[in-house]
């Protein structure tokens, strides 16, 4: 079986006030030669269609068009709801669009049935693990702890009851442990969101959604895509790309890249003004790029993002990296709090205000507690 996995694909997205809807369709016009060329038996698209849950009108009628045009060159196509799509929406109409076998992923009920290919190699099914959290799980499985994502992914995939002496793959989206973060997803503070990649254990190939970047965690078979347009300036050195897998008899895998090159690219310029704004920085790439500007004068420029704006007309963000910046350390502060699990946040600001540690007792309490904020429970 040949796949391509995709994920992520956020349309509709607006960065910093610009509707990205003209790059988005231009970049599904690429992902459709792509697949054109390559001849899957089937496409996967792991989650976060939309970048809302109420997408606009156009958003959805660029997607519909997408999975009409794809149809007509792949047998099969997967899609799963991620955190950021409303799970009733894909789920709509899936059993009618199953018959041109385009596979949306119902709201999860706890009960989780695959789909059967079979090619020469024999059966090979497919697994389709929409987004869910430990409170969307438990009420499935009231005799069963599910206190974590780890818990609740775990109690998904038990149920599912898998045959792993045959050949199967799950799509879902989650963060799995370990995986690089970039600035644009939504991950929860301190963590609390990460699922153990063992949850995995038994499936031949793992199509995530959820992390931005194209990445492996801990084996090949265990994947993020990425997405496949720069969608925050932490992204802006990577390469997009769709990833095309192939598995053949139980236990092989081959992975492959083909590299996605997008209408707009997004770029970082740094240093002086002058020289930003100048020809000789302004010609070393496309001007019509989506910009973050880095200015390293030690004084303000007067109107320096409208004056740069004339230059580059997509400019997006403006920032001063200076001894005043540097030696702001509210902003340092700021930053290092983002990287700190909730839990230790407490801690400190408990010793600041009492002048002593919390006991084990308190510390049990409040760590309970913030697991049920996390969850959304009263």
């Amino acid at each position: 079986m040949k796949f391509i996995h995709l994920s992520d694909l956020h349309l509709g997205k607006r960065l910093n006030e610009f509707s990205l809807i003209e790059d988005q369709e231009f970049v599904l016009q690429e992902i459709y030669s792509i697949i054109s060329e390559e001849k899957p038996d089937f496409v996967i698209i792991a989650g976060d269609v939309y970048d809302k849950p109420v997408p606009s009108a156009e958003a959805v009628k660029l997607f519909d068009g997408f999975l009409t045009r794809v149809s007509e060159r792949t047998e099969h196509i997967f899609v799963i709801s991620g955190n950021h799509d409303s799970a009733e929406r894909i789920a709509f109409g899936s059993h009618i669009m199953e018959k041109s076998g385009i596979h949306m992923s119902p709201v999860y009920d706890g009960n989780i049935v695959p789909t059967v290919l079979t090619d020469s190699y024999g059966e090979f099914n497919v697994y389709m693990l929409p987004f869910i959290k430990p409170v969307t799980v438990r009420r499935f499985f009231p005799d069963t702890a599910v206190e974590s994502y780890t818990d609740a992914v775990n109690a998904a995939v038990d149920a599912m009851n898998a045959d792993f002496d045959k050949r199967n793959i799950i799509i879902t989206h989650q963060f799995v442990t370990g995986a690089l973060k970039s600035d644009s997803e939504e991950i929860s503070v301190g963590g609390t969101d990460n699922v153990d990649s063992s949850a995995f254990d038994g499936f031949d190939y793992v199509a995530l959604g959820h992390i931005h970047s194209p990445q492996n965690v801990g084996s090949s078979r265990i994947r993020y895509c990425g997405t496949p347009l720069k969608y925050s300036f932490s992204e802006a050195s990577q390469e997009k790309s769709v990833t095309v897998a192939e598995i053949r008899e139980k236990g092989t895998l081959d992975i492959r890249t083909v590299p996605i090159m997008p209408r707009r690219d997004m770029r970082v310029l740094r240093g002086e003004f002058e020289y930003i704004a100048s020809s000789e920085c302004s010609s070393a790439g496309d001007r019509t790029d989506y910009i973050h500007a880095v200015l390293t004068d030690e004084e303000e420029i007067p109107e320096a993002m409208g004056r740069l704006r004339s230059v580059y007309p997509n400019i997006m963000s403006l920032e001063y990296d200076n001894r005043r910046t540097r030696s702001d350390h509210s902003v340092m502060a700021a930053a290092e709090a983002e990287n700190k699990r909730p839990i230790e946040l407490f801690e400190e600001f408990y010793s600041m205000s009492n002048g002593g540690e919390m006991s084990e007792q308190q510390h049990e309490y409040i760590q309970a507690l913030i697991e049920k904020i996390w969850e959304g429970e009263e």
